[in-house]
Formats: structure tokens, C-alpha cells, sequence
């Protein structure tokens, strides 16, 4: 439900209100019961609750640790691959059947 902000014209107050949108907007200040009009309000920031919604959400201390050491594991091999491939030497072209 929203929360709607009303000041009151007659005692310049101003006050929110936590109301269901199809509830009737309020016509009396609480304070001094004189007559009230609703101001447009700024709305406010969505708020994302509970997990999900981004890869790095509030992650565990053993979820950090895990990714961590997994890092680790796959870097060196990375780097070996590379060593192979800058060892390895270009073999010639075949020709096709046609070639002469």
C-alpha cells in the first residue's frame, strides 16, 4: 500500500498517510479538523528484498571462500594452456586434391 502526503489549508501542516490506493483521500487534518488537500509526492526508490536479483547479492563468507579457491585452480591451468600453445609449431597447409 502507498503512502500518500496531504497538508492541511488551514494549519499548513503536513502528514502521511499509509492508505490502500482505492481508498477516498482524506478530507479533515487529524490536528485542528480543518480541510485538506493531497500534494503529489517524489514516490520513492524500488526496493529489491531477498536474493537474486544480482550475482554478487550480500554473498556468504564460504560462497567468497569457494569462488576464491576455484580462482586459484583455474588460473594456473590457464596459464599452462598458453605455454603449449606458444610452443606448439604451425604445420603447413594442405593442399586440396586439385592443387598442383
Amino acid at each position: 500500500m502507498p503512502t500518500y502526503e496531504y497538508e492541511c489549508k488551514k494549519c499548513k501542516r503536513t502528514f502521511d498517510v499509509f492508505q490502500s490506493i482505492t481508498a477516498k483521500h482524506l478530507q479533515k487534518c487529524p490536528t485542528c479538523k480543518g480541510s485538506v488537500r493531497r500534494l503529489i509526492g517524489r514516490g520513492a526508490g524500488i526496493i529489491f528484498k531477498g536474493s537474486g536479483f544480482y550475482q554478487t547479492d550480500y554473498r556468504s563468507e564460504n560462497y567468497k571462500k569457494q569462488a576464491a579457491e576455484e580462482k586459484k585452480s583455474v588460473e594456473p591451468a590457464a596459464g599452462a594452456e598458453a605455454k603449449k600453445s606458444a610452443v606448439k609449431k604451425d604445420k603447413p597447409a594442405t593442399q586440396g586434391k586439385h592443387a598442383k
